[in-house]
């Protein structure tokens, strides 16, 4: 199956750093979101991450990975980064630090280096689905993997 895999930046991130994962394949909706992958997959919205581009009022630009069924507190966050505010990038602008285009964003293989941070408790999951760098396509991957092959902190702000 991997050979029929599209060759994004994340597949050959995770392939570089022999990450063992299972591509998984669903029929991406605009603004459908992990609910809509979710349900096709026939998973737990909650094992489907979202990966969030965000900047704070530095125009410090970083991942946030977050439950799909969880929302990121920004006032949390802005409290943990010391700073004014956080916010979620306009999708212009994360398309072009990400290399990918919103809806196919993946924490891996990034055109810009972003610090990840990753919610506390997917790390807790046996499993997890994470985008694969293209709209329709996640990867199942074990979650524990995650602050090894990424320049990553653990965090607790989802609400």
């Amino acid at each position: 199956m991997k050979d029929k895999v599209p060759s994004t930046n994340a597949i050959r991130y995770l392939n570089e750093k022999k990450i063992p994962y299972n591509p998984v394949f669903y029929k991406y909706v605009e603004h459908g979101g992990t609910k809509v992958s979710a349900k096709e997959l026939g998973v737990n919205e909650h094992n489907v991450i979202k990966t969030l581009i965000m900047e704070n009022d530095r125009k410090e630009y970083f991942i946030i990975l977050m439950h799909g069924d969880k929302e990121v507190s920004l006032k949390n966050m802005a409290r943990f980064m010391n700073t004014k505010t956080v916010q979620p990038c306009k999708a212009e602008v994360a398309n072009r630090h990400s290399g990918y285009l919103v809806g196919g964003t993946s924490p891996f293989g990034t055109r810009t280096k972003m610090k990840v941070y990753i919610e506390k408790t997917i790390l807790n999951l046996d499993k997890i689905y994470i985008n694969g760098g293209r709209k329709g396509m996640l990867v199942e991957i074990d979650p524990k993997v995650l602050p090894d092959i990424l320049d990553s902190q653990i965090i607790e702000v989802g609400i």
